[in-house]
């Protein structure tokens, strides 16, 4: 990828027609762990646009989803770039950073993160028909009673190699609950598909699998099984964690590399004014983090994970995530969330085809 400084103002919108529809299709059915992604790569084209507040990707066999935050909506995507709505999931109640979050799927089921009238929650429905026809059926609760607040929510939701589900959650504004082991906000939760707590989690009987942490939006596994997670900090250190069962992670009695024995200092600190990161995707040899205020792509290195490199930089905006196919960088922009300053287009799906 090829490190740029434009702003946005001088944004290029593209149609989703600049695509060829069969180079896409071939690209998104790939594996999502792909290859070693070059250090450069041709120019971005936009996949798709006129999307409200987007959230988080997934692939569902062959097929892109995308959630919106604040409409509660989840989109399929063709090969073109053309979005239909696989379905509304009930009871969401937006504000704030508060809304639908983050997708996973397994099998044919979707898992949606959303804010509930009482507090954020996990859900899983069928996905029924085929692509281009996808939709929904009745939801079953995972876990609920996540605490919630206009801000700080988590909501990162992915499986992990063990096959088991992996949801990031924000302290929700009660910094103290971040280093509470018995409460759900500040933590990495693990658990079952069905929402059972694994008889290996590091706390018996409780889903809580790392915790001092103050509001992480990305998780990842390298091929060897390593997690990586992002984290915004306070006015400080925003982090880049590799993740421990059972680690404390410091918040809120530190922020950033503290060399405090009591605590996992993060591998980087980034200043929040160039990070603010949330999505991440680890590829064969690097862990890529879409930043929201840093209106950047950071790539660092799995072999110097003390080093990085930023590519993008205010060319989209706010990025919110970013996910990698064979061939392909997928990002997604956020600039109509109310933060960000949205132009013609936005909001996006950004598609680097590489090589």
């Amino acid at each position: 990828m090829t490190r740029t400084s434009g702003r946005r103002a001088t944004r290029r919108s593209i149609t989703a027609s600049a695509l060829a529809a069969a180079s896409a299709l071939l690209l998104i059915s790939c594996a999502a762990e792909g290859p070693t992604v070059p250090a450069s790569a041709p120019a971005p084209s936009t996949f798709a646009d006129g999307l409200d507040a987007p959230w988080s990707m997934v692939l569902y066999g062959d097929t892109l989803l995308v959630s919106e935050r604040d409409s509660a909506r989840v989109l399929e995507f063709d090969e073109g770039g053309r979005a239909h709505e696989v379905g509304v999931i009930e009871g969401v109640v937006p504000g704030g950073e508060g809304g639908l979050l983050g997708l996973a799927v397994r099998d044919d089921e979707l898992f949606a993160y959303s804010t509930a009238a009482d507090g954020n929650r996990v859900e899983r429905m069928p996905i029924l028909g085929e692509p281009g026809d996808l939709s929904l059926g009745p939801p079953t609760t995972v876990i609920d009673g996540i605490p919630s607040a206009s801000n700080h929510n988590g909501g990162r939701i992915a499986f992990g190699p063990d096959g088991m589900l992996y949801v990031t959650t924000g302290d929700a504004g009660e910094r103290e609950s971040a280093q509470d082991v018995e409460a759900l906000s500040g933590k990495i939760l693990r658990l079952t598909a069905e929402g059972g707590i694994p008889a290996d989690n590091p706390f018996p009987g409780s889903p809580v699998y790392s915790y001092g942490h103050r509001n992480p939006q990305g998780i990842d596994w390298d091929n060897r099984g390593t997690m990586y997670a992002s984290e915004f900090g306070q006015d400080t250190w925003d982090e880049l964690n590799v993740i421990e069962p059972g680690g404390n992670y410091g918040w809120p009695e530190v922020e950033g590399i503290a060399g405090d024995g009591d605590f996992i200092d993060p591998v980087q600190q980034w200043r929040p004014s160039e990070a603010s990161p949330s999505g991440i995707a680890v590829t064969g040899s690097d862990v890529l983090i879409a930043n929201l205020r840093g209106e950047r792509l950071r790539r660092v290195p799995l072999d110097d994970l003390a080093s990085s490199s930023e590519d993008h930089i205010g060319e989209f905006g706010r990025l919110q995530d970013v996910m990698v196919t064979t061939g392909a960088v997928w990002m997604l922009t956020n600039n109509t969330d109310g933060r960000g300053e949205p132009v013609d287009g936005d909001d996006r799906i950004i598609l680097i085809l590489m090589g």
